[in-house]
């Protein structure tokens, strides 16, 4: 894909944050998404950058409370990150976690602990893979620990609530 001509400077925020089966008929805002999806190259060579401009829109969707945004861009990463690589596991706990969010959203708590539960699974996954040189790649520079332990005290609690949204930009800046 290439970059629209009319991308210049920070991605614009969707129009409204699309819930399945709320929003009076409203569809997605698939004309932003547009944007961000199109600034992922058809294969990333090696790793995810850190930095890239989708993944950090796609990570500050989910914080803003855009959940299904953030699966739709992050899935975009996702399909162009290396096969087999470290970066896929991690981008699906951040989709699972963006999805988790969205069920919470939806008040369905037991479908956003099972969510949470695949995140987790999939940092367990993760952390069971051969680590590969340091560098500036998605998985180096996100504390997969800090979120580790957030998704396990979040499966800990007796019943989950709306206000259990994870803030996935808010675990690398606190670190």
């Amino acid at each position: 894909m290439s970059v629209p001509p009319n991308v210049h400077g920070p991605l614009p925020w969707p129009q409204w944050a699309y819930v399945p089966g709320e929003a009076a008929g409203l569809d997605a805002d698939y004309e932003t998404l547009a944007l961000a999806k199109a600034l992922v190259p058809p294969v990333f060579r090696g790793y995810v950058p850190a930095r890239h401009p989708a993944l950090r829109y796609g990570l500050a969707l989910n914080d803003r409370g855009y959940f299904w945004e953030a699966q739709e861009v992050l899935e975009a990463v996702w399909a162009a990150a290396p096969q087999g690589g470290r970066e896929r596991i991690l981008l699906r706990a951040c989709i699972h976690t963006a999805n988790a969010n969205l069920r919470l959203r939806m008040q369905k708590a037991h479908s956003a602990a099972r969510m949470f539960g695949e995140a987790l699974g999939e940092l367990r996954a993760l952390s069971s893979r051969k680590v590969a040189a340091a560098g500036d790649g998605f998985v180096e520079s996100f504390p997969v620990p800090a979120l580790t332990a957030l998704l396990q005290a979040k499966l800990g609690r007796a019943e989950l609530t709306k206000a259990d949204w994870i803030a996935l930009s808010a675990i690398v800046r606190s670190q």
